[in-house]
């Protein structure tokens, strides 16, 4: 009998402790039309996909996640080459969401490529190209310059210009502007110093770096929130001068640093 409960004491020690079992989390409501939804996208469904992105926009009006939904129907019309479906799900996004951050920007960079692809089949086309070139972020007035400037349309020559002091655009501003029959103009001295914009959003790995000429440097306010903004001008970043400020400092100078909950924003000079 001894040897029986010396046994049963003995298996209890080595036995495995109980782990607590896992709080079952509430489901986001139509966080499985979203899944479904994306599983569609990267089989390649298209047209199934964006049934259920307008399914949950219909079914969830009020949810948190209603901007993503919003993105992705654009971003699988876009895929599924349905030009002016896209165009016009990314200006309903653009006007939802205004406050989507680096989203914002890749919306109006994609909605140029769709009004670029249906120029001259489109009546909304060429107009949002133009009105494109009024936009404050200066990558989106190029590209929509450059759209433009393929059926030989010069109302982009100033952004053209302005596009040589853009890494990512230059060479392609300079060509569009020789086939205008336009002379690429040199870069001023402010031009040939450059920002560079580096921002860590919050639990992602890999920062976004974007760089601009220094004579563009008031575009900086376009990549930081809010709270941002405020935290810049309490710290006493001079941001309607930083173009002067980035001319006096010596390059690897670090223009302003400003976070929130969100993402940390660093801006240098180079």
């Amino acid at each position: 009998m001894l040897l029986t409960l010396l046994l049963t004491f003995a298996e209890a020690d080595l036995a495995p402790p109980r782990r607590p079992a896992s709080p079952v989390l509430p489901q986001v409501p139509g966080e499985a039309l979203l899944r479904e939804a994306k599983a569609l996208r990267y089989g390649q469904r298209f047209y199934e996909a964006a049934e259920r992105y307008r399914r949950f926009q219909a079914e969830h009006p009020q949810s948190a996640r209603l901007w993503e939904a919003r993105f992705w129907l654009a971003a699988t019309l876009e895929q599924d080459q349905r030009w002016d479906e896209a165009a016009a799900a990314y200006s309903a996004f653009l006007q939802a969401h205004p406050d989507q951050g680096m989203l914002v920007r890749e919306a109006k960079l994609n909605r140029v490529r769709c009004w670029g692809i249906r120029q001259g089949q489109s009546p909304e086309a060429a107009p949002g190209l133009v009105a494109a070139l009024g936009d404050e972020v200066p990558e989106v007035r190029v590209f929509a310059a450059l759209q433009l400037a393929k059926r030989g349309d010069r109302r982009g020559v100033d952004a053209l210009q302005a596009g040589l002091a853009l890494p990512a655009y230059a060479d392609a501003a300079s060509l569009a502007l020789i086939q205008l029959g336009v002379k690429p103009q040199a870069a001023s001295p402010a031009q040939a110093r450059f920002l560079v914009i580096r921002i860590q959003e919050a639990g992602k790995k890999e920062s976004v770096t974007i760089r601009l000429a220094a004579s563009l440097a008031r575009a900086v306010e376009n990549y930081l929130s809010d709270d941002q903004l405020q935290q810049a001008r309490r710290k006493g970043v001079p941001l309607d001068h930083l173009t002067d400020r980035a001319l006096e400092l010596p390059k690897g100078s670090i223009l302003l640093s400003v976070e929130d909950g969100k993402s940390k924003v660093t801006v240098t000079v180079e």
